[in-house]
């Protein structure tokens, strides 16, 4: 069996005090996801998680409040035949975001509720298990 392609990333879970957490939708693409993306040369993968949530939502992250929920590997939402290693962390939520850069649309979803099809699988399969009975942080 062929090795796949791993394209490694970060990115962020940030919740709504009421408990819902804001996915993103780049340009071009079907599937919701968490804000993030791929690293910098030498650039850690806080510090991607950080940078990636202002471009994509103009949230402005303390690296220090980051929390890691983990490193997940699931089949890539928007590269066929590939696979993404993702390190995921939780931040408070900073108020009010919006639409930035490469991303075409946002939405606020419910883990608690019927999940849409247009997940991607990272957060399907480990995100939103990881954060299942827990509380956003404040």
């Amino acid at each position: 069996m062929p090795d796949v392609p791993v394209i490694r990333v970060s990115a962020v879970v940030l919740r709504r005090p009421t408990g819902e957490v804001l996915t993103v939708r780049k340009r071009g693409t079907h599937r919701f996801m968490l804000p993030g993306g791929k690293p910098e040369p030498g650039e850690s993968a806080a510090r991607t998680a950080v940078r990636e949530a202002y471009e994509e939502v103009g949230a402005v992250l303390d690296e220090a409040r980051l929390r890691e929920l983990g490193t997940f590997r699931a089949a890539a939402a928007n590269e066929a035949g590939h696979e993404v290693l993702g390190t995921v962390f939780e931040h408070p939520h900073t108020g009010a975001t919006a639409a930035a850069g490469e991303i075409e649309e946002l939405r606020w979803l419910d883990p608690s509720g019927d999940l849409p099809d247009d997940l991607a699988p990272l957060l399907v399969r480990h995100v939103l298990p990881a954060l299942a009975g827990t509380t956003p942080p404040a």
